[in-house]
């Protein structure tokens, strides 16, 4: 396996892709729209390697979003993007910490619901992020 691309639903595409972009520090890598109406129900965001796929509901029920986290981002500087997301005006579910799972990290909330964290390894001579021995 080389890569991941987390697909969330969201209510509106174009909106939920300049909230990635404007407040994530994202790029949009294409928006896409079906139907004589136009209507964008698909999207590509992505910051460095980390790439994050946006999909319009097509029903008109909640979104499903996850009980903890919908994707956890690794940065080289938890503290550092932080200190820009924070100016954005993202909503901030949790602030910079270290954890007992070997991460200093962060949680937003997007404007759909879902939690998204951002973190890096505490100790980068242990065996990769997130993966440090711990007692759970």
């Amino acid at each position: 396996m080389i890569r991941n691309m987390p697909v969330l639903q969201v209510r509106d595409v174009k909106e939920s892709v300049a909230f990635y972009c404007e407040k994530l520090g994202f790029q949009s890598h294409g928006i896409w729209s079906d139907g004589p109406a136009g209507i964008a129900n698909f999207a590509i965001v992505q910051a460095g390697k980390v790439t994050i796929a946006l999909d319009r509901s097509r029903e008109d029920l909640p979104i499903p979003v996850n009980q903890f986290c919908a994707a956890y981002v690794y940065v080289e500087d938890a503290d550092a993007l932080y200190a820009n997301v924070s100016r954005s005006g993202a909503e901030i579910i949790q602030e910079p910490g270290d954890r007992f799972y070997g991460l200093r990290d962060f949680t937003i909330c997007d404007i759909d619901g879902h939690m998204i964290s951002f973190g890096h390894d505490i100790n980068p001579e242990a065996l990769e992020p997130g993966l440090a021995d711990f007692k759970g």
